[in-house]
């Protein structure tokens, strides 16, 4: 019981959500991770858990969670997870958050469980050194008066693709929607980086790019002739300056497009 009461500093701003159900402790079900693993995608070692939102207790842990960081025991509180967080990132993760539930008030909450979020942050590894994580959020279920009370996150480590956060938060959607929401933290003290001037369409293609999809695959999601797609894929690397996809996708992370 102590684990399950932890303070972190994502609890005020979460409180200040009306989708997220407040003060329960019951254990909840685990969620269909497998289908969830496919709405995301993870180019690099990654792991998962199941966050409890009424009171931020963990569970359904992937393994990986203990190679990554180093550690001994699966975290049973998202404190712990916070804890891996470097200090600096703090702040960021806390604004990054704020406008995830921004964005979603916005979107309607009736389609919470139909979006993802994600951003960047660095955390500490089992080397001691800490290196760059994208994080991705999906909502999992809510209760009866439309509630959220789970979702699972993902964790990658992508230090070997950049080592340069964006401090971009993106909003998707998955299933039923294809919303894309790329929102920049505005800050003096953040580093500023451009999209070279991408259309919404090449911003949407970039994207898919950088998830592994072919060519194929991508004029089927995007209702494309497979020529458009490479006319766009011809004019992505010309304007990002990239020589090939797997540069691309080091400045897609780096620009916060995925």
């Amino acid at each position: 019981m102590q684990n399950s009461e932890k303070e972190h500093p994502l609890i005020k701003i979460w409180n200040s959500y009306p989708g997220v159900r407040k003060n329960d402790k019951k254990t909840l079900q685990r969620p269909p991770i497998e289908r969830i693993i496919g709405e995301m995608f993870a180019i690099g070692k990654f792991y998962y858990y199941v966050l409890n939102l009424t009171n931020s207790t963990l569970s359904h842990h992937h393994e990986n969670i203990l190679q990554l960081h180093g550690l001994k025991k699966y975290p049973k509180n998202l404190k712990e997870v916070i804890d891996l967080t470097h200090p600096d990132d703090i702040p960021f993760v806390m604004k990054a958050e704020q406008m995830v539930i921004e964005k979603m008030l916005e979107i309607g909450l009736d389609h919470q469980l139909f979006t993802k979020s994600s951003y960047c942050f660095r955390m500490k590894t089992a080397n001691g050194n800490y290196e760059l994580f994208h994080h991705q959020a999906i909502p999992t279920l809510e209760d009866e008066n439309g509630h959220l009370i789970q979702s699972i996150n993902i964790h990658t480590n992508i230090h070997h693709i950049t080592t340069q956060n964006p401090y971009t938060v993106l909003v998707s959607g998955i299933g039923p929607r294809n919303d894309f929401h790329q929102m920049k933290i505005e800050d003096e003290l953040l580093p500023q980086h451009s999209c070279m001037n991408l259309t919404k369409r090449e911003t949407e293609v970039i994207s898919l790019i950088a998830k592994g999809y072919s060519g194929t695959e991508i004029s089927k999601m995007l209702i494309l002739s497979e020529h458009t797609v490479r006319t766009h894929r011809r004019n992505i690397l010309a304007k990002t300056n990239s020589r090939n996809s797997k540069e691309l996708v080091k400045k897609a992370f780096e620009w916060g497009l995925v």
